[in-house]
């Protein structure tokens, strides 16, 4: 007997992650009977393409769940929140990419190349997706952690306008526009940020700056997205107590994040091995080579799937800690891409019935 081949219903459908994952499902292997496109009731009606085929988008409704296998969330928290149970009541597998659920301890938070094993453990009928910004990074500590042993982290990121949504999009290219008639800006204080105006969701210009800031205030001074980097880590690694230091910083980039990496390990480390077990980790693509000047910027990257990892050095202070420099697109593998392949390892669950 063939295997079926589940349904799968994507929930944000004509969102800018929504976007993105149906141009994922119709370029990876396709593993689903029917996908069913799913959004608010003002973009019902719409006709969006998907594996080559126009498909109409529904309506969100308790009723759109009937008979869905899989179904992926790319909405807010609020949402989630309020859908993913009744999707859950219907029968199907929620795939949340939202923050809704990530440090819900009934909830696993998965990352394929990482933790697979956890989508079985999901007594919610819930699986998580983490934020962009872990997702930047995690999936190469992932490999390191399991050569050396990982002992702590250090991380500062280098966030692109993206991560705030169209508006933060938006808002950089407009600053960028109005910055780009006067070639003096930057050589007085406050010259960009008069020139530029509306800083929409950001608390500085953006466009000719860098700003120490991603997310929502939290206590003691933090960012909403430096404890995410914490937080996440900590679960999808399996070391509720693994120190972790992370400062999140908002740079002109359109899309992929950039992060610096200080990690420390249980044992001696060599840059030439974490090389060759980058190299062969699912996920990840090592481009190192600073005398040609090669290594990975998000302007070369976007656009891609891969986690990207160059600048590779051992400490000069400590034998058992590496330095390296990642990018990842935080739109496909910091997002839609990740939530695919939860969701594809989930499929993978139907192929006996």
């Amino acid at each position: 007997m063939s295997a079926r081949r589940p349904t799968l219903a994507v929930v944000g459908a004509t969102g800018a992650v929504g976007t993105v994952m149906l141009d994922i499902l119709s370029t990876r292997e396709d593993v689903w009977g029917e996908i069913r496109l799913v959004a608010s009731p003002r973009s019902a009606g719409k006709r969006l393409t998907v594996r080559g085929e126009e498909v109409e988008v529904q309506a969100l409704a308790p009723e759109v769940f009937d008979g869905v296998d899989v179904a992926m969330f790319d909405v807010p928290d609020e949402v989630s929140k309020q859908w993913a149970p009744v999707a859950v009541e219907r029968g199907a597998v929620a795939v949340d990419n939202s923050g809704a659920y990530r440090m819900d301890p009934d909830v696993p938070l998965v990352v394929p190349e990482v933790n697979a094993d956890q989508t079985r453990n999901r007594p919610r009928g819930i699986i998580s997706n983490p934020n962009c910004t872990t997702l930047s990074m995690i999936v190469a500590m992932g490999a390191l952690h399991r050569a050396y042993g990982l002992a702590s982290l250090v991380v500062a990121s280098y966030q692109a306008a993206s991560g705030s949504g169209q508006e933060g999009i938006d808002t950089l290219h407009d600053q960028i526009e109005k910055a780009a008639t006067d070639r003096t800006l930057g050589s007085r204080a406050g010259d960009v940020r008069a020139a530029v105006g509306e800083q929409g969701p950001f608390p500085a210009p953006l466009a000719l700056n860098v700003v120490p800031w991603a997310g929502s205030l939290k206590e003691d001074g933090y960012a909403s997205e430096e404890l995410k980097v914490r937080n996440e880590s900590r679960k999808i690694l399996g070391m509720p107590d693994l120190p972790v230091a992370a400062t999140c910083v908002r740079v002109p980039v359109v899309t992929t994040h950039s992060l610096v990496v200080h990690a420390s390990f249980e044992t001696e480390v060599s840059a030439d091995r974490a090389r060759e077990v980058l190299a062969s980790a699912p996920g990840v693509v090592v481009q190192d080579d600073p005398a040609r000047g090669e290594f990975p910027t998000p302007a070369d990257v976007v656009g891609t799937d891969p986690t990207w990892v160059g600048r590779i050095r051992r400490s000069l202070d400590d034998p058992a800690s590496l330095e390296l420099f990642m990018c990842g697109d935080n739109l496909r593998k910091g997002a839609a891409l990740n939530t695919a392949q939860i969701a594809e390892v989930v499929a993978e669950e139907f192929a006996g019935s």
